[in-house]
């Protein structure tokens, strides 16, 4: 399984999911992409951010959330 982390350069509120997640998943599995250097995933999430994308499905976990919300939405991908 893959994850995206999408967020951009200082962004505090990226900063604290990123925290969250990176307890959660792997860092192999973990793939961050910075909306600031591509444009098509800017026009979807720039005001959404930050995100969290489950490769396979498309499913995406918007902020705020918790880490029991990381383990809710990880958990129902198992």
């Amino acid at each position: 399984m893959g994850y995206i982390l999408f967020g951009t350069s200082g962004c505090h509120l990226c900063e604290q999911a990123e925290a969250i997640i990176k307890k959660k998943i792997q860092q192999q599995q973990l793939e961050y992409i910075d909306i600031a250097e591509q444009e098509k995933w800017q026009d979807k999430y720039a005001v959404k951010i930050p995100v969290l994308y489950h490769k396979e499905t498309g499913t995406e976990l918007f902020w705020p959330f918790s880490e029991v919300d990381v383990d809710s939405f990880l958990g129902s991908f198992s």
